[in-house]
């Protein structure tokens, strides 16, 4: 069920419908998989709703739409009015690309690494792909989210593709971590595609706003820790300060 400011979408298309076009709530409600023109919506009737639709969520609907039911112009609406979620975050670290590329692809240690996770449980490897759980700390009303992830991490090109394979309240969720070498250091960059499923407790306009805001908080904590794992190694004079590729490629 698409939910927008507090009430279903459906419950939305169906009041513009009854208050501007016309349309019998009680027919509705009895044939709620009937398309709008065998509820007798006719063309002047569909355009009265793509004007209040347009003027309500910005969003424009097809021709076709008379041979759509309620619930189907609701969802169409819904997912124009909120696009996929998309995001890109970066940082720069003062380390070389070998040590950042080594601590951060070491999943069954993020938890020293990020500050939300509370436990990573490796489920499967094969070659450079890792199957695992994560389990972050208690949110503000002591929910443990948990949710299982796959990534592939390419050794040549500096580059991993990541996705949920528990989506929870995603439809889907895919990442997308670069790193490059460039002056004062490693950028390591973090894309993220997604898209939240119509009975999630956010839209995707909300859960970006929350993934930019949760990516700088994290960015700049994994910065810190990899920063001082690499003065912690030069002081020790390891190989791995001067950026020679590690074990990490073998993840």
């Amino acid at each position: 069920m698409t939910v927008t400011h507090g009430r279903p979408m459906t419950a939305e298309i169906t009041d513009i419908l009854v208050a501007h076009c016309g349309l019998d709530a009680d027919a509705a409600a009895r044939a709620p998989a009937a398309s709008l023109e065998e509820l007798g919506m006719d063309s002047l009737a569909l355009l009265e709703l793509s004007a209040v639709v347009a003027d309500r969520w910005q969003v424009a609907i097809p021709e076709q739409a008379g041979q759509l039911s309620i619930p189907a112009v609701a969802d169409l609406v819904a997912r124009r009015a909120d696009p996929p979620g998309h995001t890109e975050n970066s940082v720069v670290i003062d380390a070389p690309l070998g040590l950042v590329w080594e601590v951060t692809n070491d999943v069954a240690n993020w938890t020293e690494l990020f500050t939300e996770y509370a436990v990573v449980e490796i489920l499967h490897r094969e070659g450079h792909t890792v199957r695992f759980r994560l389990t972050m700390y208690p949110d503000e009303n002591g929910v443990s989210w948990s949710w299982v992830s796959e990534r592939t991490a390419d050794p040549v090109s500096r580059q991993v593709r990541a996705h949920r394979v528990e989506t929870g309240p995603f439809e889907y969720m895919r990442i997308h971590w670069r790193y490059t070498e460039e002056a004062g250091g490693t950028r390591m960059t973090w894309t993220q595609d997604f898209a939240m499923r119509p009975t999630a407790p956010v839209d995707n306009a909300a859960m970006t706003e929350r993934i930019n805001t949760n990516s700088v908080i994290q960015l700049a904590v994994i910065k810190d820790r990899v920063e001082r794992t690499a003065w912690q190694r030069a002081d020790q004079g390891s190989p791995t300060a001067s950026g020679e590729p590690t074990g990490a490629d073998d993840e």
